[in-house]
């Protein structure tokens, strides 16, 4: 059976893929974090480095955006790919412009805040899981720290397009997201799945961006279909 790798987001840890590993209890899961390279290259390059010779891999958010590069590095060793509320595109100036200025806050000691304000908020769909889900999105980051919070933000920052790596791929693929995700909207996963017409696009309701944690019922049962397709 396929070992499985999968990639957080950013700033989260493998808390943010709840007991998926517990029910693929007869396969391989390897929780992979994006936590010590300081460019998309480099942080792919850890995780294939430590990765089995081939294996299925899925990413969310920022975990999504590094399996593309995974991808792009590595395209012989990548069964399957599953993409959760991420994005394919390099960044938006508009986004580029705020990523200093949060590291610079990250930095002197703001981390929480800069989680709690700028960011979080944004995540999730409302309802009442909202508090508790992020509740353990900020233990999580400030678990990791400041100094992960940069490294990552400049990766985001300076990540290339991979409309192209994504073109590339033939096999079975996942593109899911949450109906409310606010941070990586519908017309971006509708981009991917067109890259990849053999992809199962996967749109989970009362969900955001975090639909691992908002929804996790229908978030496993749709990455196990991924997991046991021809």
């Amino acid at each position: 059976m396929t070992p499985l790798v999968l990639i957080p987001g950013m700033m989260c840890d493998a808390r943010l893929w709840g007991d998926l590993p517990a029910r693929l209890a007869r396969r391989m899961v390897i929780h992979a974090p994006c936590t010590e390279g300081e460019t998309m290259a480099e942080l792919a390059g850890l995780i294939l480095a430590g990765a089995p010779p081939r294996f299925a891999l899925a990413g969310l958010s920022m975990g999504g955006i590094v399996a593309m590069e995974i991808l792009r590095q590595a395209p012989e060793r990548v069964e399957r790919l599953a993409l959760l509320d991420t994005n394919p595109f390099a960044e938006s100036e508009t986004i580029r412009a705020r990523r200093q200025p949060q590291i610079d806050r990250a930095l002197s000691g703001e981390l929480g805040n800069v989680m709690r304000d700028e960011m979080k908020p944004h995540y999730l769909a409302p309802g009442p899981r909202n508090a508790a889900v992020l509740d353990l999105c900020l233990e999580m980051a400030l678990g990791l720290g400041p100094k992960i919070f940069a490294r990552q933000s400049r990766a985001l920052r300076d990540r290339p397009d991979q409309t192209e790596t994504l073109s590339r791929f033939a096999g079975p693929a996942l593109v899911l997201m949450g109906r409310h995700d606010r941070l990586c909207p519908l017309p971006r996963h509708e981009a991917m799945h067109r890259l990849m017409p053999q992809s199962r696009l996967v749109i989970i309701e009362d969900a955001g961006h975090l639909p691992t944690l908002e929804q996790p019922e229908p978030t496993f049962d749709a990455l196990q279909t991924w997991l046991e397709a021809g």
